[in-house]
């Protein structure tokens, strides 16, 4: 597991080998697109037109309940959550004080936002990928928000 110093944080056994996954899923595409002055983001599906609706959100809470974890609909800011599902957007934000990565997680009933801080970019963490991420849920403009999570890539179907 990873510390404060900014290091990849991950659920994952020492040692453990994930396999990255090369490309989303099946019929969906990656695309890149400026959001803001210097800031880039990655959207799942973007290039073919895909929605929020992009994945099946019924298959996506049934992942939910089978692994345990909380739906994010259901986490309450203060709360230690587990969640897992798929990340919609990545968006790199470079500040000069302090860069963050942002990853919209969906499990099919909401979405919650992981926010690295200090990160410029992390292995594995793309539109598409599937992970489980622990931590105690913010709000932060209306949003919720899980800031440095400890977090498990999971492995392509």
């Amino acid at each position: 597991m990873g510390g404060r110093d900014g290091a990849a944080r991950t659920l994952a056994p020492c040692g453990r080998n994930v396999p990255m996954m090369q490309s989303p899923a099946p019929g969906l595409g990656f695309a890149d697109r400026e959001i803001g002055p210097g800031q880039r983001a990655r959207f799942l599906g973007a290039e073919l037109g895909a929605g929020a609706g992009a994945f099946d959100a019924e298959e996506l809470q049934r992942e939910t309940a089978a692994a345990g974890c909380t739906p994010a609909r259901e986490a309450k800011r203060g709360q230690l959550v587990t969640v897992t599902g798929r990340l919609r957007t990545v968006v790199y934000t470079p500040r000069t004080n302090l860069p963050t990565l942002e990853a919209d997680l969906y499990d099919g009933s909401d979405v919650v936002t992981l926010v690295w801080l200090g990160r410029r970019q992390i292995a594995g963490i793309e539109p598409g990928r599937a992970l489980t991420a622990r931590g105690r849920v913010a709000v932060r403009d209306d949003r919720k928000v899980i800031y440095n999570p400890f977090y498990e890539l999971d492995t392509p179907a």
